[in-house]
């Protein structure tokens, strides 16, 4: 899966999804780090990769319409994650992307489960 990670997701992340044959790569590499959001999504969109972020406000269907892009996927953590939590995240996420694609879908992924908006067609 060709995925676009925010800055706000470190090299655990950059290397547990490459160790798993994702094609990722950064927004911090692109030279976007603090750019708005709409223009991470166009950017994410533009490269046909996947938005991974933790930042909350892509979970808004209504403002990010998912069908517009090649993917948004919200990993949902506590404040203060610990490795554990971090890593039950990461696993989940992997699991998921092997018997799914987030193409123009809104995931929400947490450490128990993956939640699925698919826009009506």
């Amino acid at each position: 899966m060709r995925l676009k990670l925010d800055e706000n997701l470190g090299a655990t992340w950059i290397n547990g999804l490459r160790d798993r044959g994702h094609d990722v790569d950064t927004v911090s590499d692109e030279g976007m780090g603090g750019a708005f959001d709409t223009d991470m999504l166009a950017a994410a969109g533009d490269a046909n990769r996947a938005l991974v972020t933790l930042d909350l406000d892509f979970s808004n269907p209504f403002r990010f319409p998912p069908e517009a892009t090649a993917g948004i996927v919200v990993l949902r953590v506590s404040d203060r994650p610990g490795r554990v939590e971090l890593a039950a995240v990461l696993t989940r996420l992997c699991a998921a992307l092997e018997v799914g694609d987030p193409t123009r879908q809104l995931w929400v992924v947490d450490a128990r489960r993956v939640r699925q908006f698919e826009p009506p067609t």
